[in-house]
């Protein structure tokens, strides 16, 4: 799993909702949308995404790039992370 972040300027906000209306989220192939949240403040998205290949997480990323600062993280379960750590 993958956590991006999307961070964009206000001057970018309305072009932002624009293109999301208009092109849908654009997860590409290869991606499974785990869900998407909003700062509440505005100016960043936050998505959840499963993935075999990193790839694709650019070029979901491609896509927005001109909009604002995207960051993509690799992530895990914090059960499942506890769970490993307390057998070793």
């Amino acid at each position: 799993m993958y956590m991006t972040i999307f961070t964009y300027e206000p001057e970018n906000r309305d072009e932002v909702i624009k293109r999301a209306v208009r092109k849908g989220t654009m997860v590409p192939e290869g991606a499974k949308d785990l869900g998407q949240w909003s700062s509440t403040s505005g100016g960043r998205v936050f998505r959840l995404v499963e993935m075999d290949d990193p790839l694709v997480a650019y070029k979901g990323s491609y896509a927005w790039s001109d909009l604002g600062k995207i960051e993509v993280f690799p992530v895990i379960d914090t059960q499942e992370l506890l769970k490993t750590l307390a057998e070793m």
